[in-house]
């Protein structure tokens, strides 16, 4: 196969009547879905005639986004999946960044984008819009591009750096074919299997869901969820076999599950399907794995681990847990070449702690229209073949295992979001607070969550402002008010490592004391 799409294709010839998408109770067959993205490739094919044209998809997790996004790759297009949570402006610096032809959404988010900035150099599609269903519905398909090449770009999955502008990673028809491997030889898919698409399709390991299952003619539930007990419900509903999740949904699904089955876990919902469940996007306490295996017995566990400029690196096989549950595992199966370094770019003996070098098929072709971050994290590896530095700080074992430490720049590492303080930062500096810095403390679940130093007597409105501006996933647990001016290194820059520090000494004061107060 030569492109993403092609599996979806290859999957209808084979499984024509079997289920390939589920959603509010019904199905689409894998015929149905290939000949509805045909219909879709052959209007981008002739809407947008330059080959390579990027697409824009914003839509909430329905049909018609996985449709748009594979239509956008048989057209011989480059798929921008946005995250259906973000605000207008942020779905605008990306659609900009990537130079968007397209954009395939809604009414209400076009009209957002159109309040947001009237000097749109894409054109807005509505796919709800009966003309353009129309119209689509009367093309009898796309004819293939007269050269198909696994090397060309297939999709840009945009993620936060650590200077604050978004980037968007570079992944190829390739890397695509070669993770969807990577995760059925790790997972073991197969026809029988139904997948709950828990996570946004804008999350590399999210829309993974879609390409391991159209590769192994498996079908994907798709649940826009807006509680807990909204999976907990699909689960059932679905008979779902297999989940992949970020461990703040598995705190809630444990929460509810627990609300809902305390005098029965045994009949906790997914316990009569579930054949596994993962974890990726952080560490999940080893407690909270065991609680998750009593629930439901008969499901495997999966610790995954990697970044979106290399999709996963490892995993943890089932059979290791009891030995070794909070390790990242192996490198993952199909080529995967993993490398802890020293700063001198000689390799870490066994236990010494180093950055994470990652080569083979799964390394990402850099960043999108940036020459200069490409050159930084995507660099030749020790033996002089292409490899992305990850920046994370990981440690091996005697037997091969790795275990995750720690990040090298700033970034903070949240519900299993990178997110930069500059984000954050600059949110609240446009908002009238320019005196802040954002930093990232240890949490249980979230992996850290969003603190913000803020050097101001009065930040009442600070809050609404950051509500309105950032998605949720980068809202502020905790703001401070800092007495007088944030410190400053010898070179004027706000010294974060000792702001984040006082940060942590003070709320474990603070903590301190309520205990106290709860004890008198």
């Amino acid at each position: 196969m030569a492109t993403a799409a092609d599996l979806l294709s290859a999957a209808a010839r084979r499984w024509p009547e079997a289920p390939a998408l589920w959603r509010d109770g019904s199905h689409l067959t894998y015929g149905e879905l290939d000949r509805r993205v045909d219909q879709v490739a052959a209007w981008l094919a002739d809407a947008c005639p330059l080959r390579g044209s990027r697409i824009g998809v914003w839509l909430d997790k329905r049909v018609d986004t996985v449709v748009a996004l594979f239509a956008a790759m048989r057209a011989g297009h480059v798929a921008l999946p946005l995250n259906p949570a973000v605000r207008a402006s942020q779905a605008l610096a990306s659609l900009a960044d990537a130079q968007a032809a397209l954009l395939l959404s809604d009414y209400g988010r076009l009209q957002a984008l159109t309040a947001a900035d009237h000097a749109r150099p894409w054109r807005g599609v509505d796919v709800d819009d009966a003309a353009w269903q129309r119209e689509v519905h009367s093309l009898a398909g796309c004819p293939p591009p007269i050269r198909r090449d696994s090397q060309e770009l297939a999709i840009l999955f945009y993620t936060s750096g650590s200077s604050g502008a978004p980037k968007g990673v570079m992944v190829t028809h390739a890397n695509l074919l070669a993770g969807a491997a990577a995760m059925n030889a790790c997972l073991g898919h197969r026809p029988d299997d139904r997948l709950l698409a828990a996570l946004p399709l804008s999350f590399d390991a999210g829309f993974s869901q879609l390409t391991t299952a159209f590769a192994a003619g498996a079908s994907v539930a798709l649940v826009d969820h807006l509680f807990p007990a909204d999976l907990l419900v699909a689960l059932d509903r679905y008979a779902i076999t297999g989940i992949l999740a970020v461990p703040p949904l598995y705190l809630q699904l444990q929460q509810a599950i627990e609300a809902a089955h305390r005098a029965d876990l045994a009949g906790a919902p997914g316990s009569a399907s579930l054949r596994y469940f993962a974890n990726t996007g952080g560490q999940l306490p080893a407690a909270n794995w065991q609680w998750l295996q009593a629930v439901w017995p008969h499901a495997a566990p999966h610790a995954l681990y990697g970044l979106t400029e290399a999709f996963r690196a490892s995993a943890l096989p089932p059979h290791e847990f009891e030995r070794k549950p909070e390790s990242v595992g192996v490198a993952l199966p199909g080529g995967t070449r993993l490398h802890l370094l020293r700063q001198d770019g000689s390799f870490c003996a066994s236990g010494e702690a180093g950055e994470l070098v990652q080569q083979g098929p799964l390394v990402a072709r850099g960043y999108w229209n940036d020459p200069a971050r490409s050159a930084e994290r995507f660099r030749p590896g020790p033996d002089g073949e292409p490899a992305v530095w990850s920046g994370d700080t990981l440690r091996c074992d005697d037997e091969g295992y790795l275990w995750f430490i720690g990040r090298k720049d700033g970034q903070i590492k949240t519900s299993g979001y990178r997110v930069s303080p500059t984000e954050v930062e600059s949110v609240a500096a446009a908002a009238g607070w320019p005196e802040c810095v954002a930093t990232g403390l240890p949490d249980r679940w979230l992996g850290e969550v969003i603190t913000l130093a803020v050097a101001s007597d009065d930040i009442s409105g600070l809050a609404n402002a950051l509500r309105s501006g950032l998605p949720t996933w980068m809202h502020p647990r905790h703001i401070e008010v800092w007495p007088g001016a944030l410190p400053r290194t010898a070179n004027g820059k706000f010294d974060r490592v000792l702001i984040r520090q006082q940060l942590l000494t003070r709320l474990a004061t603070t903590a301190t004391d309520h205990a106290s107060d709860g004890n008198d």
